[in-house]
């Protein structure tokens, strides 16, 4: 009869079980309150977005008002002034208009952004509408540049028109820089466009107005199609809240159990 020889079972050193046991229980409280404190900042995310948005729709369907004063040029921002409803009024200057490549609902395109000279003698860049992508675009809006004061004698009928207060974008959603050298524009950057139009850096506002729809004049060059900003804000910080709460219950459930494992381990070995 053969006979089977059973290893013996070395038990595991007692201070390295404790010592694995107390870095386990660290890291489980550490990585718990780090979810937890992740979770409760996207509670606050969420409640700071829900203000954002509600403010934005008081500002979207408020009666315009006149456009900030050059004294409060410097204290703009987006999130005080952002979808402000505008009213303007004074004189397009046609021939310094920047077409700027943009995606909208009606396909592919431009914005065509031409300076208005305002009664004051300032100029805020206005965002006319959109144009389709058709023929020779820098041909029909060449890379022109103000000789002296534009606003001195600015040519055309004054014009009056309602509008978004936009603050100017540093970058586009096409991944490309703008190119003023050849007048390929992707990014509505206010300042960048007033430099390449010769225009007086002092002089003109550093945000730009979206006009509204219907609002571009008859004897414009071309027809451009306003009133198509689009006001949206994703808000998923609900989600991130869950998801980061879910993970500080996973942890803590797993403690748990691995808490029951190594007590019921215990006992048995004691039994």
């Amino acid at each position: 009869m053969a006979v089977v020889h059973e290893q013996p079972v070395v038990p595991a050193h007692p201070q390295r079980s404790a010592f694995v046991r107390r870095a386990l229980a660290v890291a489980a409280l550490l990585l718990f309150v780090l979810f937890a404190g992740l979770g409760t900042w996207q509670v606050f995310r969420l409640q700071w977005k829900l203000d954002l948005i509600e403010r934005v729709d008081a500002r979207v369907h408020a009666d315009p008002v006149a456009p900030p004063p050059v004294a409060q040029w410097p204290q703009i921002s987006k999130e005080s002034d952002e979808y402000r409803r505008v009213r303007l009024s004074g004189h397009y200057l046609y021939e310094l208009t920047t077409p700027v490549q943009a995606l909208s609902d009606l396909g592919a395109g431009f914005w065509l952004l031409t300076p208005l000279c305002l009664d004051s003698g300032h100029i805020i860049l206005v965002n006319r509408g959109f144009i389709p992508s058709s023929g020779n675009i820098a041909q029909q809006y060449p890379a022109n540049k103000a000789d002296g004061d534009a606003c001195t004698a600015a040519p055309g009928a004054p014009v009056a028109l309602t509008g978004l207060l936009r603050i100017a974008e540093p970058k586009s959603g096409f991944l490309r820089d703008n190119d003023p050298v050849n007048n390929r524009w992707y990014a509505r950057e206010v300042g960048a466009i007033a430099a390449a139009r010769g225009l007086d850096p002092a002089s003109v506002a550093p945000f730009f107005v979206d006009a509204g729809k219907g609002q571009d004049p008859k004897d414009a060059p071309e027809t451009a199609v306003g009133g198509l900003t689009v006001i949206s804000f994703p808000n998923n910080h609900l989600v991130y809240a869950l998801t980061w709460y879910a993970l500080a219950l996973m942890v803590a459930a797993a403690t748990w159990w691995i808490v029951r494992y190594e007590a019921r381990r215990s006992g048995d070995a004691d039994d």
